[in-house]
């Protein structure tokens, strides 16, 4: 949610990223998703997490100003999406509150891939269950990918996100996040043990 969320301020629309996701697999879009939630929900969540952000970290720009404008998402609504029912429309609102805060922001807006719009979002999800199993919190890669499947709608065909990164290749995705890394900084920093399994030849699958 957190990369969706810059990849709307860095040029891509709400949709973009929505559809993208979903023609990938997804159950859902992110952003949706939050609207199914709750903007106001998911607000209250980065209230309680702000102090673990270290020095120098990004924030998201649009979440607080919908919810400062009421935009609660589809029990009001109106949230990233505008509601007739369940049914969500693109809204030019939402998009200029975006560019606007881009703009503030000094980020230079671009077109932005469907595959750059899955690396962020999925990458990020292999990255952070890498530190899981580093830090002893998860046992098994397979464990993390059940969660995924049955807790999140993680489309059961790409086996979860840590089964996925062996389809594609631990060293390509590793080299992907070290990029990220490069220009996005410490929130891309790449988890330990996938450095070590890329580096080794083996995959998520081997160290389990």
């Amino acid at each position: 949610t957190r990369e969706a969320q810059f990849l709307v301020e860095e040029g891509a629309t709400v949709a973009e990223v929505d559809n993208t996701l979903t023609a990938w697999g997804m159950a859902m879009g992110p952003l949706a998703v939050c609207d199914l939630a709750g903007v106001d929900v998911c607000w209250r969540i980065r209230q309680e997490y702000k102090h673990l952000h270290p020095a120098g970290w990004r924030d998201v720009l649009v979440v607080d100003q919908l919810y400062e404008k009421g935009r609660y998402g589809q029990k009001t609504g109106a949230g990233w999406y505008k509601y007739e029912g369940r049914n969500a429309l693109p809204d030019p609102e939402v998009e200029q509150i975006i560019v606007d805060s881009a703009t503030k922001a000094g980020i230079k807006r671009r077109k932005i891939s469907p595959e750059e719009i899955i690396e962020r979002t999925v990458y990020t999800l292999i990255n952070e269950g890498a530190k899981i199993l580093e830090e002893g919190i998860a046992l098994r890669a397979l464990d993390i990918d059940v969660i995924y499947i049955y807790g999140y709608g993680f489309p059961p065909f790409r086996g979860g996100p840590m089964h996925y990164a062996d389809t594609v290749g631990l060293k390509q995705v590793y080299n992907r996040i070290s990029e990220f890394h490069k220009e996005h900084g410490e929130m891309w920093a790449p988890s330990k043990l996938l450095k070590e399994l890329a580096d080794s030849g083996k995959t998520f699958a081997d160290y389990d």
